[in-house]
């Protein structure tokens, strides 16, 4: 364990320290090359800002608007309460469209229900195995300006779906 906390703590430290060697012994200009990638890094923020305060606007009106709450008490209906906890339902919604409000609601199971109670458990492996589908695809498609998205859609909701249904069986072995 305590090698464990050595590493976490000393691996950053250690990487900025590697590149920096390698840099200078490539007689590289590092501090160059650092300004020009946080300049791009900038200019990148600035391309998909706008879908950012979209999609946050958009996952904040759907959480007042109380529409949140009647599409998961409708999915819970569907999927049936003695398989998945009502608690969790929001956080397999939410999660599609916003990680930040999905951890929130995460946090909220983990307060009520407890980290170590089914729904924490299922909370917990749906974050680390699901992605955010729409906001992943409309960030990263419109910041290099794709139109036509193919398969991209179907396969990422397959693949979230396999997330969702690990994390209600693996939570329910645990």
């Amino acid at each position: 364990m305590n090698l464990l906390l050595f590493l976490s703590d000393t691996i950053i430290p250690l990487l900025i320290f590697y590149i920096t060697v390698t840099g200078l012994t490539q007689k590289q200009n590092i501090y160059e090359e650092f300004v020009h990638g946080a300049e791009s890094g900038f200019r990148t923020v600035i391309k998909i800002m706008p879908t950012l305060v979209g999609l946050m606007v958009a996952v904040g009106i759907l959480r007042a608007s109380g529409l949140l709450e009647a599409v998961s008490s409708l999915i819970g209906n569907v999927i049936g309460g003695s398989l998945v906890p009502a608690e969790i339902i929001p956080v397999f919604v939410v999660r599609l469209f916003s990680n930040s409000a999905a951890t929130g609601l995460a946090l909220d199971i983990f307060k009520k229900c407890g980290a170590d109670s089914v729904p924490g458990y299922m909370a917990s492996i749906l974050m680390s195995s699901t992605e955010t589908v729409f906001y992943t695809m409309s960030v990263y498609f419109m910041s290099v300006k794709i139109k036509k998205t193919r398969w991209t859609l179907p396969g990422a909701l397959i693949a979230t779906t396999a997330g969702m249904i690990a994390s209600i069986m693996i939570a329910r072995t645990l």
